[in-house]
């Protein structure tokens, strides 16, 4: 099977492209979480959040879409089409969706903060702000680390990839590159840039074949259900492989830290302050940026 990422093409089960191990059956076990996330960067955990909450929390966000003409009104709610030549939205700071209760029971449950606080060993905290994304059909996320748009606080700050809904291998579900963490001249280099103090594009690349053959490892993904949620550090390069479908694919990222250390102050608070100042005026591009850096 070929999936789209970016500028390419890849086999899955090829050089570049391979599917993510799981780690469901590590939990209740935080260290073993812990040791497994020092060792991969990631954690793949099926059912994670309960499906039934997810659903309906997806549901809210599909009923926003429709309302603003987003989505095809032929076809049935839940089935998400894109009306003709409809585009996907980011709805990251909406309060009117992620702050409502049925969105909230999904990323800040109980259940969700307890597993943090057990990981963490420390109480959790999440942001306010919401990452909530509708993904059209060509879209996709291009590679990049976390830390570059949210690295002001404390280092071990953690994303939690939730898709509302399922997500096959054509809905551009989420991909990470292999080994990435342990990459030191990316770290040292595009991993100490900040958006806001730099103003540089944020995507590293958007040609993953470029990313295994200058850094090595594959490109790693999975095919996704309701409840599912892949857990990841700063230093994960990551993005999404492009929606070759008409469905838009629904997904939140949310961060959790340790409520003892210190927090981005943009993405905290009542209101968070979010980036003030990147593309406020013109960018550098990222391939500017990465010749200074060597990389």
């Amino acid at each position: 099977m070929k999936l789209a990422m970016g500028e390419r093409e890849m086999e899955l089960g090829g050089p570049y492209l391979g599917t993510l191990p799981e780690a469901t059956h590590l939990m209740g076990d935080a260290d073993a979480l812990r040791e497994q996330m020092e060792r991969d960067g990631f954690l793949l955990i099926r059912k994670l959040h309960d499906p039934e909450k997810v659903k309906a929390a997806r549901r809210l966000v599909l009923e926003n879409l429709r309302d603003n003409g987003q989505l095809d009104s032929e076809a049935s709610l839940e089935e998400g089409l894109l009306r003709e030549g409809g585009r996907g939205a980011f709805l990251g700071g909406s309060k009117a969706v992620t702050h409502t209760p049925e969105f909230l029971s999904v990323v800040e449950s109980p259940e969700l903060m307890r597993f943090f606080s057990d990981f963490l060993g420390a109480p959790a905290l999440t942001f306010s702000y919401k990452w909530l994304r509708a993904v059209g059909r060509g879209e996709f996320t291009g590679a990049h680390y976390d830390v570059v748009y949210m690295g002001r606080g404390t280092a071990r700050l953690f994303t939690c990839w939730t898709p509302l809904g399922d997500v096959s291998f054509e809905n551009s579900p989420l991909a990470i590159l292999e080994g990435s963490t342990r990459i030191e001249r990316l770290k040292q280099t595009y991993g100490r840039m900040d958006v806001d103090r730099d103003n540089v594009e944020g995507w590293f690349s958007n040609d993953p074949v470029e990313l295994v053959e200058n850094f090595g490892g594959r490109w790693l993904t999975s095919e996704f259900e309701m409840g599912d949620a892949l857990i990841f550090g700063m230093y994960l390069m990551h993005g999404s492989l492009r929606n070759m479908t008409n469905r838009v694919r629904l997904s939140c990222d949310t961060r959790y830290q340790s409520a003892n250390e210190p927090a981005d102050e943009r993405w905290t608070g009542e209101n968070p302050l979010a980036h003030y100042a990147w593309g406020q005026t013109e960018m550098t591009p990222m391939a500017e940026a990465r010749r200074r850096w060597g990389v």
